[in-house]
């Protein structure tokens, strides 16, 4: 299946090389969306792939992950999946990601972290604390069962992607896919995925001040 890896990335010169030459091997479609960076971020991204998009201000993940897979649905991608430029993910997952919907039995694979005990341990506490309440809050909220519910890492046939919308342009974008997923009951599964923490990754990443913002976002949206 024709497949496009859509990695959104903001200042990630220091990492976006290595992610890069990781995922080289494999063959796929490869877009970065550089969301306003004001590193080389965007420089060594062209050195590795010609489908780097480019926001003129910085929009958020959210927007930028809309950009790219607008981009890919365009060139005729059958699969896309999503990918963080900070080094989390492992190339190694995409495979297990895939295998479900090439099998036809779902339209959307989403990451977990938490389905087997050895990936559980190499999330850090307060990491752990705030994904149980992203989950408790999205299970109630979407009626999904969900183990981890802010995971970078999904994939999507091309029919989902076109049915998921979601306008939330920074991180409470994650939420509203899950949301999207539920209430157009969109057939998905969750699959066993290891995140690899760095003090880069880990400086970068949500904090508790983040998660409440995230919850008033998706609270207010909801209201509208």
């Amino acid at each position: 299946m024709k497949t496009f890896v859509v990695i959104p990335a903001f200042n990630e010169g220091q990492v976006i090389r290595h992610v890069l030459q990781a995922l080289q091997p494999l063959g796929y479609h490869v877009v970065v969306v550089d969301d306003a960076s004001d590193d080389n971020t965007a420089a060594i991204a062209r050195e590795y792939t010609q489908d780097v998009l480019a926001h003129l201000i910085n929009r958020g993940q959210g927007a930028a992950l809309k950009t790219g897979i607008q981009y890919a649905l365009g060139q005729g991608a059958e699969v896309i999946v999503t990918y963080d430029a900070d080094g989390q993910h492992q190339v190694s997952d995409i495979v297990a990601l895939l295998a479900p919907i090439e099998r036809g039995e779902v339209q959307v694979t989403l990451g977990s972290r938490y389905l087997t005990e050895l990936s559980q341990q190499k999330v850090p506490y307060t990491r752990k604390v705030l994904h149980r309440l992203a989950v408790i809050f999205t299970n109630v909220s979407t009626g999904l069962q969900l183990t981890d519910t802010h995971n970078g890492l999904r994939a999507m046939t091309a029919a989902a992607a076109r049915n998921i919308r979601f306008n939330q342009d920074r991180m409470a974008h994650a939420s509203e896919i899950l949301e999207e997923i539920g209430r157009k009951h969109i057939s998905f599964c969750e699959v066993p995925v290891t995140v690899h923490y760095t003090e880069y990754s880990l400086a970068k990443g949500q904090h508790l001040g983040d998660f409440f913002k995230i919850l008033l976002k998706i609270f207010v949206h909801k209201l509208k």
